[in-house]
Order: C-alpha cells, then sequence, then structure tokens
C-alpha cells in the first residue's frame, strides 16, 4: 500500500465508528478526510476548535472559501445550521463535555492509552494546541495513523516522548489493524488480511492481546 492508499484505508475504517449525531472532532491531517466516507444515512456534527461546529467534507478544488479553515488551516465547507464563534466557546463545548468523539494522529501510544502526539525534543514545534483538551474532554478518543514510523514502532509499551495525556485513547486505527486499549492491555480486535497476526506484532513493541473474535478489517 502507498501513502495515499494507507490514509484512504484508515479513513474508510475510522468513518465506521461514527454514529448519526454524534459531535465530532478531527485533528489535522488524516482525520480530516474521515467525513468524505461517512456511511449512507450517518450525519455527524463537525466541530473545529478554532470556533466552528456544522463542518462539511472537504471542499472541491478552486471552491475553497478562505474565510473557511479548519484549525490546522485547511479549507473547510459548512452545512446549514453551522455556526461560528469565539475559541473560547469552542473549548467550552470540548472542555465541558460536548464532544462524543476527538479523532487525532499520533507519534506515540502505549499500552495504559497515553499519548504522545505534540513535540519531539530538540525540534520545533508549533505548541500543542487544543489537543489535550480533545483528550481530556471527549467521551471517546480514536487515534487514526501509520502503524510506524520510518520502520520504528508507534504503539509502545510506554511512551517516551513529552504526553499529550495520560490514558485517554480508547481505540488505535492504522493501516494494520484496529486495537482496543483495555485494563489488561491492547487488544487486536480487526486485521488487515494483507498482514498476518505475527506482521502486526512485529511492528508493534507493547504485547496485543488477540482477540477470539478476530476479524478481517475491511
Amino acid at each position: 500500500m502507498d501513502k495515499n492508499e494507507i490514509r484512504t484505508f484508515i479513513a474508510r475504517r475510522a468513518a465506521k465508528e461514527l454514529h448519526d449525531g454524534d459531535v465530532v472532532n478531527l485533528g489535522i491531517g488524516l482525520p480530516t478526510e474521515i467525513p468524505n466516507y461517512l456511511p449512507e444515512g450517518v450525519n455527524v456534527i463537525l466541530q473545529s476548535e478554532n470556533g466552528m461546529i456544522g463542518m462539511g467534507p472537504t471542499p472541491e478544488e478552486g471552491k475553497e472559501d478562505p474565510w473557511f479553515i479548519n484549525a490546522g488551516g485547511g479549507h473547510i465547507t459548512h452545512v446549514p445550521g453551522a455556526s461560528t464563534f469565539d475559541s473560547a466557546t469552542s473549548f467550552g463545548i470540548i472542555r465541558g463535555g460536548h464532544v462524543d468523539v476527538s479523532i487525532l494522529g499520533a507519534m506515540q501510544v502505549d499500552e495504559e492509552g497515553d499519548l504522545a502526539n505534540w513535540m519531539i525534543p530538540g525540534k520545533k514545534t508549533p505548541g500543542m494546541g487544543g489537543a489535550m483538551d480533545l483528550l481530556v474532554g471527549a467521551k471517546r478518543v480514536i487515534l487514526t495513523m501509520e502503524h510506524t514510523a520510518k520502520g520504528n514502532p508507534k504503539i509502545l509499551k510506554k511512551c517516551t516522548l513529552p504526553l499529550t495525556a495520560k490514558g485517554q485513547v480508547n481505540l488505535i486505527i492504522t493501516e494494520m489493524g484496529v486495537m482496543e486499549i483495555t485494563p489488561k492491555g491492547i487488544v487486536l480486535t480487526e486485521i488487515n488480511p494483507l498482514f498476518t497476526i505475527e506482521d502486526v506484532q512485529a511492528a508493534t513493541e507493547a504485547t496485543l492481546i488477540i482477540s477470539p473474535d478476530l476479524k478481517k478489517m475491511e
């Protein structure tokens, strides 16, 4: 799978986790592609921490509106009934527990649900942004990411980079499989048929628990 195929595969699978009426916040990058693959009949309410609720799909090239961008600066559309407001109100929504699902990327995640996704020591960083609030304030946190970085595992026994939040991740979706964070560890619940269980474990530092009901990832 090339980079574009991986992103599409992960986004399509992540879209299946969303339910009609969910209030959802999408991190920058891959998560922003998820609304393009929502199942028919599922309408979610997309919230952006820079001050909008009611985002629509990514606009077609050449039809971007410069007045409408997401928190990462990417162009967005809006649906009927959308609302814009200041950042303070937006974070009141997040911190008040009104976001059902937050979908983010990751540099590292570990078997306790700790997440590192904002900086590498010694390198320049734009800051944590709203990630800390989104992890703690959302009812459910899903990570969408490539399984490894330059061949190195990103799913670890313990994160080594500075944490964004501790113990907040519920689900991990990569091109290799779907994994749930549980009190007993990371459970592999779905696997991409292009890979074997041994392949997935070899690319994962944490020891995976294989679900007895392991399914094919689609």
